[in-house]
């Protein structure tokens, strides 16, 4: 290969390689217009919300919350596993106030623990506690209404009470729960704690979630019930209109076939009068002529005419009749006007 020979496939190569990147990136930047473009549409809104507020409702609804955080948010009394504890009377005991009693197993992080279950068990007195020899390493979290700006003082004595006097059963978890219990509904009545039970109720996401399937659906079913009626009047439209150009063709073909037996009837006298030798003085064979030269060019017109033009048939068959009229004046022995 010769050096021209080169430089020439290098060229060629080069511009091949640029029109494929050209060419991907154009493929690219289309790809992402139509997506831009899907988005900017209603339907596209509308899913976006979607994912927002699924996005919400998975993340307030403790999908990301650790087996605790978990628990919690639909209980009143943890355990870890191996802590031998009779759950569901603990939970009979603390019943449904905003109380959480979290036992964790020794040397357990407790400060951590609170952290964990500061979303799950909000509006709640939370006590965290775990055995330590003879005697329970407590935290307590008061996570009420204002706990971090007006009442900052009441979180901090809730705290301190709530886990007041249960040294003496660390045998006994239950006597403990007894004793927490207590303890809290003497926070109630000085006031340190709003007084009410706890409600555990689905997180307003899922709520979004669901007044938005059901109008999605209650929508849907009024588009498909609106459609529907819409698709069934423009057919039953489409019927009449076929019906009708179906009565209108069929008027057509009776006329056309009526013109054609009147030019029948019509050529007997046509060949008599025209094979006289002093000719026709009544002007018959010329307008036979015009009447016959007429039907021909109609016929012409039928073979190309569209059978779904109502106008051009409609137009027709008055053009048919008038030929009828002009074939029986002249079967009358009448004078008619020339055709136009």
């Amino acid at each position: 290969m010769t050096r021209s020979d080169s430089r020439r496939t290098d060229a060629g190569r080069s511009r091949r390689t640029g029109a494929d990147r050209s060419g991907r990136t154009g493929a690219g930047r289309s790809r992402r217009q139509r997506v831009v473009g899907l988005l900017g549409t209603p339907f596209g809104l509308a899913v976006l919300a979607c994912l927002v507020l699924a996005g919400w409702a998975v993340w307030s609804g403790g999908a990301l919350d650790g087996p605790i955080a978990r628990h919690v948010r639909t209980s009143s009394f943890y355990a870890d596993p191996g802590l031998d504890v009779d759950r569901a009377a603990a939970e009979r005991i603390i019943g449904n106030r905003r109380l959480v009693v979290v036992l964790r197993s020794p040397d357990a992080d407790l400060r951590d623990t609170c952290k964990q279950v500061h979303r799950a068990a909000d509006g709640t007195v939370v006590l965290v506690l775990s055995r330590d020899g003879d005697d329970y390493d407590t935290y307590g979290c008061a996570l009420v209404p204002g706990y971090e700006k007006k009442n900052l003082g009441k979180a901090a004595a809730a705290e301190m009470i709530i886990g007041r006097g249960i040294d003496t059963f660390t045998d006994r978890p239950l006597e403990a729960v007894k004793v927490i219990a207590v303890n809290y509904d003497r926070l109630v009545k000085a006031g340190t704690v709003p007084d009410g039970s706890r409600t555990i109720s689905p997180s307003l996401p899922r709520f979004l979630l669901a007044v938005a399937a059901v109008l999605g659906v209650v929508a849907a079913a009024t588009a498909l019930y609106l459609g529907g009626r819409r698709a069934g009047r423009l057919a039953a439209a489409r019927r009449v209109r076929r019906d009708e150009l179906t009565d209108s063709r069929s008027a057509l073909s009776a006329a056309t076939a009526g013109l054609a037996q009147q030019i029948i009837d019509l050529d007997p006298r046509y060949a008599l009068l025209n094979a006289r030798r002093d000719g026709d003085d009544s002007g018959f064979v010329r307008r036979y002529r015009q009447l016959t030269s007429d039907h021909a060019a109609l016929l012409d017109r039928l073979a190309t005419v569209d059978g779904t033009d109502d106008a051009a048939v409609r137009a027709l068959t008055t053009r048919v009749e008038s030929l009828s009229r002009q074939a029986q004046a002249l079967a009358d022995r009448k004078s008619a006007p020339a055709s136009p």
